[in-house]
Order: structure tokens, then sequence, then C-alpha cells
């Protein structure tokens, strides 16, 4: 009765534009499978509303969004909106077991929340398995009515979601590699809009193409949802002129390759002010660490109107996986804009002050013939995250004992040179939590470790976003480092890469009841157990406590 109230009353709202904004943004999403043909060759996936990449949820500033997720495929299925703040919100928040529990076949869920102070572009994706290779589509914010953006206002505006491509059934590829205890096979192709375009072995693959006018200038709201794999993006003579990541303006600059983590978005300004033409459009690894990846490169075109399908197509080279200073150049030009009207407020005293480490190690495995007894495992600071199998928001909520501890150590266990080699690869097992008072400020600072490889790790935090004041190559030094910290205007985001054998420091205000996730974005160390949360008491009263959860939350 209550959903059909507020069917009436967005109804009423539209029929209405002139008294009253449309601000009820109401979208139905059916998880099915679609048979798809990609590189040749077909297969089963999981989508929503059978499209891939899914649909582009459009919304304001302020809007609520009403998403009724219905399940009919076989596996468990939840949605991440990848970035929304969700304030107090958090059964909306969408990662199982965490959150909420998954949606069962035959199920469904009405994910209920508001954007609250945010505007730009981020994406929603499958929060459990390995669902979210097919099931992932944008979220465009537009600000308020009437608001302008703080750049020149573009011609159009284009969606460009950057993805992979398994050839194999994902899910049986994730779940080889947990049985064997070895890594999971490597995509076998990059997408671009869900094209990997023309590739060696199937040149006939067509691949998306973005129409453009000579002198006008276009918005590409960048996504990517790869699943482990870090992306360059590039297009073939012209400049980017960068103005917003993770849905918050940046001072704008130019530059001719993005670099983007899983979980990340980019806006850029791009206007076509070359000759008439084709122009190449990139997607390629970036992984700066002795470790597989797909070296496919996903192509598409930048098509001038009236140019000819077939004049030729003027090409670029992508960067080296390892370029590491092409990376960095982008990274490190990145500021928030700290205009008066979108200031940069970040905490500039600390209340509880955390230093994680992030890596893998080696566990032994019995069962893991493969893996001669021993199984890949990640961590952070030494504990490898082991889901529960009841949400851990659900048991705070209701006070059920026994599914989590909030334990989670503010330090590494042990002391050692973490970017170096140590004798000790094992791990502890364990569902802990950091348990933080409303309002707090928080400081992590994300340490790469040397076990195994150095690598570098996305990690995402859900319900804040954070500002990254710091980051260096090495071991972090508490006593130096931070006189380096930016607090001015650095950059605010939702996922931060922790670089390769170094490290990083964001900082937030823990202004948002409930538990919140924080993990590597990089599927494989997230299924490894690289992960833990923040638990927010409520503050004082109903608008500083999380909401009751609603009445079809999912049950495990």
């Amino acid at each position: 009765m209550k959903y059909s109230w507020v069917r009436v009353l967005v109804l009423v709202a539209c029929l209405l534009p002139a008294l009253v904004e449309c601000r009820v943004r109401q979208y139905t999403f059916n998880v099915v499978l679609k048979n798809t043909n990609r590189l040749c060759a077909s297969k089963p996936i999981v989508t929503v509303n059978g499209r891939f990449p899914g649909p582009t949820l459009y919304v304001r500033e302020d809007d609520t969004v009403l998403v009724r997720v219905v399940n009919h495929v076989k596996y468990n299925v939840s949605i991440h909106w990848h970035g929304i703040r969700q304030l107090r919100t958090g059964w909306s928040d969408g990662p199982a077991y965490i959150t909420q529990c998954p949606i069962q076949t035959g199920q469904s869920y009405l994910y209920n929340f508001t954007v609250t102070g945010q505007r730009g572009t981020l994406l929603w994706h499958a929060h459990v398995l390995w669902l979210r290779a097919t099931v992932h589509g944008a979220i465009v914010i537009l600000p308020k009515r009437g608001v302008p953006y703080p750049f020149p206002k573009p011609h159009k505006e284009v969606v460009v979601i950057l993805g992979e491509w398994w050839k194999s059934d994902v899910e049986a590829v994730i779940n080889q590699a947990l049985s064997s205890g070895l890594a999971p096979n490597v995509s076998d192709g990059h997408t671009i809009n869900g094209h990997p375009g023309p590739v060696s072995n199937c040149p006939s693959q067509g691949g998306f193409s973005l129409q453009v006018e000579a002198g006008k200038t276009y918005l590409l709201r960048i996504i990517n949802a790869a699943l482990n794999e870090e992306l360059f993006f590039k297009i073939a003579g012209h400049q980017l002129s960068v103005v917003e990541v993770d849905a918050v303006y940046t001072k704008p600059f130019k530059i001719d390759t993005l670099v983007i983590a899983p979980g990340q978005t980019t806006n850029a300004l791009i206007t076509a002010d070359q000759s008439s033409g084709k122009y190449l459009m990139a997607a390629s690894p970036f992984m700066d660490s002795p470790i597989a990846v797909d070296n496919l490169t996903a192509t598409a075109t930048l098509h001038y109107s009236g140019t000819l399908a077939s004049s030729p197509t003027s090409l670029t080279s992508p960067p080296p996986p390892n370029a590491t200073a092409v990376a960095n150049k982008f990274v490190n030009s990145l500021r928030s804009l700290n205009s008066k009207k979108y200031p940069a407020k970040v905490p500039l005293t600390v209340d509880h002050s955390l230093f994680i480490t992030v890596g893998l190690g080696i566990n032994p495995c019995a069962t893991c013939v493969a893996g001669n007894g021993s199984r890949a495992v990640a961590s952070m600071n030494n504990v490898t995250f082991v889901m529960p199998t009841t949400a851990i928001l659900q048991a705070h909520y209701f006070n059920i004992s026994g599914v989590y501890t909030t334990d989670f150590p503010a330090n590494p266990p042990v002391a050692f040179n973490y970017t170096g080699s140590p004798a000790n690869l094992q791990t502890t097992n364990g569902t802990k939590v950091y348990r933080v008072p409303y309002n707090s400020t928080v400081q992590v600072v994300l340490q790469d470790t040397g076990i195994i490889a150095t690598e570098n790790h996305p990690v995402h935090l859900h319900g804040f976003n954070f500002f990254a004041v710091g980051k260096g190559l090495g071991n972090y030094n508490p006593k130096t480092d931070p006189q380096n910290f930016n607090l001015i205007d650095p950059v605010e985001r939702n996922t931060i890469g922790v670089p390769s054998g170094g490290w990083t420091a964001i900082r937030f205000l823990a202004d948002n009841p409930g538990v919140w996730f924080m993990h590597c974005h990089l599927e494989v160390h997230t299924t490894w157990g690289l992960k833990m949360a923040f638990l927010v008491d409520n503050g004082k009263g109903p608008n500083q406590s999380i909401i009751p959860p609603p009445s079809d939350l999912p049950k495990c």
C-alpha cells in the first residue's frame, strides 16, 4: 500500500512539472540471463533487464531513488550503489552479508535511498560472488535544477563504461581458483560500453562509436566497471580535460591519458578540435607488478560527423602495462575544486588513527591439491576477513551475538619491513569490525606489503567520501610523512589506489551511522579476504541514527 501511494505521488509530480519537480525516481531491475556473443563466442550472462552494460540511473541531487530488484536467476543477488553516501540508509547499500542478506531466487527487494549533497558520475553493480562482471551500470546525478556545472556546459554528455570479458562462465572461473588455491584465470578481453572492438582472432567484431560534431565539446562520464584491472584510457589526437572524479568536482587539468581503477569514475571534457575523421579510443591495463593481466586492448571510435565509415582510423598506442609514470602524472594532478560553493572540508584533527597493511598471504589448505596444500589469501592488518552468514548490520541493529567482533586491530599485529619480503606469509581469520563514535574524525594509512608481491590496491570505502591527504613509496613514516600532507585541496573520492610498494593516507568524518564495508575493489582480492568494516554508532536522536529496516529486507 505504501509503495502504491508513492507511485501516485510520483505520477502527480510528473504531471505537474511546472508546480513541483519530479523528485522520486523509480526503476525496476529484473535480473535475468541473456545469451551474449563477444570475441566470436556466445555464453549466457547475468544481466539487468537483459542489457550489458545495464541501464543508466538518471537522478538529480536530493532526489529519492526507488529501485525494485527482482531476482530471476539461480544465483543470490544484491546491488551496491557505489559511491552513494546512503546517509542513515545502510539497508540500501547492498554488499551481501554486510548490510543485507542477498536477494534469493524468485524474491525481490526495494532499494530506497536519497541522493544527498552529491552530483556527478557513479556506478551501480552486483555485490555478491563475481556477478558484477556483467551486472553493472552508470549512475548519473545531475545538479539541482538551475544549478550550472563549474565548467563550460558541454554540447552532449556520454557514458563510457570500461569492463572485462571472460569467454568462460565467470562464476566457474573463481570457483575453480578457490578449489585449487591458485589465482583465477585473467579475462579474455576488455570492453568499452560492452564491446571489445575488433581483435586479431575476431576481426569482424564491431565496437562502440562516439559520434561527434566538429568544434563541439562533449562530457565523457567514464567508469571502470572491470573486476580486476586498473585501466588506462586515451583517445588518439585529443586531450581530455578532467573536471570530476568519483562524483566530486576537481580543479580542471588537461591530459592525454587517464588511469581509472575498478570502482572509480572520471568526468572529462573533450573538444572535437581535430581534422574530421575517425580516431581510436583505447582502454588497456595498468599493472606495475609482476602479476598476470589481460593484455588485450579494448578499442572504440571517435567518429566526426560527415566522415565515411570506410575512412582510415587515426591510431594511438596505449601505454605499456607497467607505465607507472603515466599513471602518476594523472593521479598527482588531481585536486579538489575547493571553491566557495564546493569547499574541501578536510578534517584537520584526528580522533581515530589507523595504520592498515593491505596485501596477500598464503594459508594452509588440505584440499588444495594444485596449490600443494596451500591457498592464496589476502588480508588487512593480517586479518583475512571471513564473510558471515548473517548480515553484520542486522546483527548490530538487532543485537545478535556471535556474528562479528569489534576488535579489528588499529595497527599491524607485528611491525616489519612492510614492502620487503617477510618470513611469515600466514594470516589469521576473523569477522572483525572497527567501531567509532558518530561524528568522529578518522585517519587511515593504507600500507601495501611485499608479501608474495607488492601491488597497487584500489581500496573502496562504503558510506563515505574521504580525502586522500598523502601518499608515498616505501614504508610510511608517522613522524615525517604527515608534514607533507595536503590539508588544503586534496582530492576527495570513494575509491583510492594504494601505490605498489607504497602507502596512501585518507581522512573522513564518520557522520553516517551504520556498518560500512572497506575492501580492495580488485574482486579477486576481496574474495581472498582483503576487507573489513567500520561500525559507526548512532549519534543523538533520530536524525543521527540509522533508520529501521524495511519490511521486505531479504532473509538469509
